[in-house]
């Protein structure tokens, strides 16, 4: 009686292995995907991060770089990589985005490298922004 039960366990044991291995695989799918749906709705409830500026789209100082000057006054640097910005230039927009953190010793370079043509122009950026949207306001900037 032994033996059949050892004969039995030899065959039944890899059998159960092999069946309830995918259920296991997928309980741990489902759940690092519950975690990335977790950490992208945070990442969007963060209202505070999100800035909006209406004004003119005008061209940069820098390669692929444009500036806003919104209707409070401050001008902010606009860049890009999903939002095809040169598309409205010269064109009433509101951005949407983040604001862009450089370090201390990019920013000083950058000063450094723009403060001549800003003072030249009488407008200093408030800081720089990575637009996730736009939406034309007007095709021309009224004044």
């Amino acid at each position: 009686m032994l033996q059949k039960i050892v004969r039995l366990s030899y065959w039944l044991i890899p059998i159960l292995f092999v069946s309830l291995c995918p259920i296991a695989l997928h309980a741990q799918d489902t759940a690092a995907q519950e975690k990335q749906e977790q950490k992208d709705q945070n990442a969007t409830k963060k209202p505070g991060h999100a800035k909006t500026v209406t004004g003119c789209l005008q061209k940069g100082d820098e390669p692929g770089e444009f500036s806003i000057t919104g209707e409070d006054g401050k001008t902010w640097g606009l860049r890009s990589t999903t939002v095809k910005l040169d598309e409205h230039l010269g064109h009433k927009v509101t951005v949407t985005g983040s604001p862009a953190h450089e370090s201390k010793a990019a920013e000083k370079a950058e000063e450094k490298k723009e403060g001549a043509v800003e003072k030249a122009a009488g407008k200093e950026e408030v800081g720089d922004l990575r637009v996730t949207d736009l939406k034309m306001v007007s095709e021309t900037c009224s004044k």
